[in-house]
């Protein structure tokens, strides 16, 4: 039995949800996105809220029946609230300044990385003294905002010594010993 799966989605103020054949889109303040969902579930909409049925107890319907279920709270989540990632930059010399939807970014190497961003993600930069810069990604796609977190920490990984690279804010970074003398 699917615990998330039988949850029902409540629809906050100000949601609008359609389904057409087997599409569901979901508009909000925020923006709009659609997911498209297979014959192994079915979606019914009633008083406010979500329900997520699955066709049958086979082992496929019931993986699926959970999957979609929290990507359509994810949706409904993310045009109401939005989705906020935040990166911290450890390191003497890191620095990241952005103009407009271009990430401009100082990772020790020889070149500055300059990432565009899609334009459905915000990016705010904050460079405070004394303090290590933070780039702030917010989005009402939760799979893109993680994506895109995701590449920028990959261009400088932390590392486990000193525990200099990008990391997510609130991260917590396994530290080795170094060498003994």
């Amino acid at each position: 039995m699917s615990r998330i799966g039988n949850n029902p989605i409540s629809i906050p103020q100000g949601v609008e949800v359609n389904v057409n054949d087997n599409v569901i889109t979901v508009k909000g303040k925020l923006g709009e996105l659609s997911q498209e969902f297979s014959d192994a579930v079915s979606l019914k909409i009633e008083d406010g809220t979500i329900t997520v049925e699955r066709a049958s107890d086979s082992k496929p319907h019931r993986a699926q029946h959970g999957l979609y279920r929290s990507l359509i709270n994810n949706m409904v989540e993310g045009v109401s609230k939005g989705y906020t990632k935040e990166l911290e930059l450890v390191g003497v010399g890191y620095r990241a300044s952005n103009q407009g939807q271009k990430l401009d970014l100082a990772l020790g190497f020889s070149h500055n990385i300059v990432i565009e961003l899609a334009p459905e993600v915000k990016v705010e930069t904050i460079s405070e003294k004394g303090k290590n810069p933070i780039v702030k990604l917010t989005s009402h796609d939760k799979q893109l905002v993680g994506q895109v977190a995701a590449k920028i920490r990959s261009f400088r990984k932390p590392e486990p010594y000193k525990g200099k690279g990008v990391k997510f804010v609130g991260e917590q970074i396994r530290r080795k010993a170094g060498k003994s003398a």
